[in-house]
């Protein structure tokens, strides 16, 4: 790794998205969001400061999880902390987030980005991506059939795998 790639990757991994003088921290609230553990949440975080690093050193596009993409969106919320704190000051650029247009070709792309990421995590990092956070393209593209549900008046009962 180049020698500002390493001072970059230092900067973000330190980079703290829980705010110690909130009563529902980040990590907290992105748990609570998806139906996560805390565990989760937090590797879920990390995977996110890896792929926002990613995005700083590959000379193409990049794509991330559905897991990591719920860290973003979230972020992205958090305004002065995303566009203030990592981006004007750690990465000393904007990062914007493109969603899909829709259609095949833009699914195409998406899934060739998303192999793309995958790759370069692995020469980066020196190990693959872990599966539960960065899921075969597959299933990243597939299982994406969500909505937004109140849990205080609704239930939820999952559906039978049927093969």
């Amino acid at each position: 790794m180049k020698e500002e790639h390493t001072v970059l990757w230092k900067e973000i991994k330190a980079f703290e998205l829980d705010d110690p003088d909130s009563s529902l921290s980040f990590s907290g609230r992105l748990a609570r969001e998806n139906g996560w553990t805390l565990e989760f949440s937090l590797r879920a975080i990390e995977e996110y400061k890896k792929f926002i690093f990613l995005i700083c050193i590959a000379d193409h596009p990049l794509t991330p999880s559905d897991q990591v993409d719920q860290v973003w969106h979230l972020h992205l919320l958090y305004t002065h902390s995303y566009w203030e704190e990592l981006c004007h000051t750690i990465l000393k650029r904007e990062i914007h987030h493109g969603p899909t247009k829709g259609g095949k070709q833009e699914g195409s792309k998406f899934d060739d980005w998303y192999s793309k990421t995958k790759d370069i995590y692995k020469v980066v990092f020196h190990q693959r991506p872990p599966k539960d956070l960065w899921p075969d393209n597959d299933k990243r593209f597939s299982d994406i059939n969500f909505q937004r549900i109140n849990l205080a008046t609704h239930w939820i009962i999952k559906k039978p795998f049927i093969i």
